[in-house]
């Protein structure tokens, strides 16, 4: 696997770090693989579902979001919610540029679930499908009423005024190496402000008000063990979003499908969902 470092800029001059994987073979890829990364990491952790996908002839490319591991900006913070949907611009115009008539995939995972599901509704952008996983429509608990109340007012007054609540591992995986792996990772954090909250809160609402307009490929998948993001919300997605959807729960499996021990049987059905969407063109 070939990998490259390289900047993103949006169209507001902010910058953001970016990588690209291609498979060791010359030669146009098979597809574009688009990677939205959740809150708290980076795109660096997606390194071996990288490989994974250009093992099967596939390139990857994928930033570090605003607020996010090697990009510019307080952790966990972002002024807008558009300033999000702004990285995906900038990263699909670069895929466009790099890999000119290849067809293009998004991937977005926990918040990178909720930035894909609401860029492809608000944006319609020209893609052939979209991989969603866990994403962050609601959460799996309820936020005591007067802790949302409260940000509301921090919000307005003091929007960058962070809450640092580290991720439990445990949460996350199964797989013991992978819980390690998160723990040791000096980009990660548990950061994130009233603004960046409030949000993705409420752009994740604003997806299951808008899921019967989805018209594009989807894969939709979640943990039925999650306890990070709402799988019942995920299920009402798919419900609205009908036939253009293909809905799948993993029982016992955790929030970070692609970490979780038995994750090869995920990457096989992507593997698989990928391969349908080629033979349709």
């Amino acid at each position: 696997m070939k990998e490259r470092i390289f900047e993103l800029r949006c169209r507001d001059g902010s910058r953001r770090y970016a990588a690209e994987w291609e498979p060791e073979d010359e030669g146009r890829p098979r597809g574009v693989i688009a990677l939205v990364h959740g809150m708290g990491e980076h795109v660096g952790r997606y390194r071996h579902v990288a490989e994974m996908f250009t093992e099967a002839g596939y390139a990857v490319i994928g930033f570090d979001q605003v607020g996010h591991g090697r990009t510019e900006g307080k952790r966990g913070h972002t002024k807008s919610y558009p300033a999000l949907l702004d990285g995906i611009d900038a990263m699909l115009a670069e895929a466009k540029k790099r890999f000119p008539g290849a067809p293009i995939f998004l991937y977005g995972h926990s918040m990178g679930g909720n930035v894909t599901l609401n860029y492809v509704l608000r944006r319609k952008p020209g893609i052939v499908g979209a991989i969603v996983t866990g994403p962050w429509l609601r959460l799996a608990f309820n936020p005591p009423p007067l802790q949302l109340i409260v940000a509301r007012v921090v919000n307005r007054l003091f929007p960058a005024y962070t809450n640092e609540r580290p991720m439990v591992g445990d949460h996350l995986t199964s797989d013991p190496a992978m819980i390690k792996r998160y723990q040791e990772d000096p980009l990660g954090h548990g950061a994130i402000t009233a603004r960046f909250f409030l949000s993705v809160q409420g752009a994740g609402l604003w997806a299951l008000k808008h899921a019967s307009q989805w018209r594009t490929p989807l894969l939709l998948m979640h943990g039925g063990s999650d306890k990070v993001t709402s799988i019942l919300a995920t299920r009402q997605f798919a419900d609205a979003a009908g036939s253009d959807c293909t809905f799948m729960e993993w029982a016992g499996y955790k929030h970070e499908l692609h970490n979780e021990l038995d994750r090869e049987e995920v990457f096989d059905v992507m593997r698989d969902w990928l391969e349908k969407q080629l033979a349709a063109l």
